[in-house]
């Protein structure tokens, strides 16, 4: 296998965490706040999620959240690729 394209790479996780983010927003509106609970808490086997969902959030905070996914998502992906790059060219010597 090649070499992976860091850019293409962080674009790609960061755009696929800004998908999940979105998901997650739609989720909160069609089920409201005792299905997202109910939601989160199987996900996260038995895990009680009532103390910390809440559903005021406002649009700014929002946006700031889907700018930040991508931004980590990239980071990751970045940092994958290049150690992935890395690891290529340290084995082919």
């Amino acid at each position: 296998m090649g070499k992976l394209n860091t850019k293409k790479l962080g674009i790609a996780v960061g755009a696929t965490g800004v998908i999940l983010y979105l998901g997650c927003a739609l989720l909160m509106i069609v089920l409201g706040q005792q299905g997202t609970i109910s939601f989160f808490n199987a996900l996260l086997h038995g895990f009680d999620t009532s103390s910390i969902i809440r559903m005021d959030i406002p649009l700014w905070e929002s946006l700031l959240g889907i700018i930040l996914t991508f931004i980590i998502g990239w980071i990751s992906g970045a940092i994958v690729a290049a150690t992935y790059n890395y690891s290529l060219n340290d084995s082919e010597n």
